[in-house]
């Protein structure tokens, strides 16, 4: 293999480390699953295709243009040091060129072959997350995450919207579902790296409010997911099934938030980070295994 051809892989390589596809494996899950929820089992394949693959790029050109953003941060925090731009595999006119090319493919593909609400909804999260929260709430407001946790909760619904053309109860509260997931997911991975972001000058809650604080607001927020993850169920659009999974995601997640505040172990905190992206993907799957049961 040549010279170039090593030098070409590797810039790819480092491009594609700047889209989070650990991340994006999680966001376009839930997209995908908020497709088939809306269908029954005659899928659109065809449909379904163009739409992941735009809501894929989306997300990630949103992440490319966070590792943008953030570059004096990263540069400083041990957990982001070690990123493409800040080792300088990547300069950021080739990030800025290439977050520029995904975001309009992206937008080209589910216009095309999609419809028009996904297209504007998808454009949305973008400027929610890359703009809004990445340039100014991020170093504004300790809850920060909170506001820019509407671009994490939009894939169930704009997967939704992409096969409907529309909105219904059921994706609106997997949008909710997420949207309180988030801020007990990233507060929990503060708590973990607190001295991090405070050496970044990053005003995450625990920086701005205490290790404490952020416990017991962790605990309290899993109290409030696991109201609203009952919704469903309540409402007649799920069943027993789903029902089950929820008492026991839940139920873990509210023991392990309570655990981590009484005991204030750092490393505890951690394991209730990693837990919490299990937690959703199981949640999303159980929902799924709900769908297609109930149409035995």
């Amino acid at each position: 293999m040549s010279t170039t051809t090593r030098n070409t892989n590797s810039i790819l390589f480092d491009l594609i480390a700047l889209t989070k596809p650990r991340v994006n494996f999680l966001i376009i899950f839930t997209a995908i699953v908020g497709m088939l929820l809306a269908q029954d089992y005659n899928l659109d394949y065809h449909l379904m295709f163009y739409a992941s693959i735009g809501i894929y790029l989306a997300a990630s050109a949103a992440a490319v243009i966070n590792h943008i953003v953030d570059q004096k941060i990263d540069a400083i925090m041990d957990r982001t040091k070690s990123r493409p731009l800040i080792k300088g595999k990547v300069t950021t006119n080739h990030a800025i060129y290439f977050s520029l090319f995904i975001s309009a493919l992206s937008t080209y593909i589910l216009f095309e072959y999609v419809n028009t609400i996904t297209t504007i909804l998808t454009l949305f999260s973008i400027i929610v997350y890359s703009i809004i929260y990445s340039v100014y709430l991020k170093n504004l407001t300790s809850q920060n995450i909170v506001i820019g946790g509407i671009a994490g909760a939009m894939p169930p619904l704009l997967g939704w919207t992409a096969v409907t053309n529309g909105v219904s109860e059921l994706p609106l509260l997997l949008f909710l579902i997420i949207f309180l997931w988030t801020p007990p997911h990233f507060w929990a991975l503060a708590v973990y790296k607190q001295e991090d972001y405070s050496k970044a000058n990053v005003p995450m809650l625990p920086v701005t409010h205490g290790a404490d604080f952020t416990r017991l607001h962790i605990f309290l927020y899993s109290i409030l997911l696991f109201c609203i993850t009952l919704f469903p169920y309540l409402l007649n659009l799920v069943s027993y099934i789903y029902l089950i999974s929820v008492l026991i995601l839940g139920g873990k997640f509210i023991y392990d938030s309570y655990d981590l505040y009484l005991t204030k172990n750092e490393r505890k905190a951690f394991e209730l980070f990693k837990y919490s992206i299990s937690y959703l993907a199981l949640l999303f799957a159980a929902l799924l295994a709900d769908h297609y049961i109930l149409m035995l």
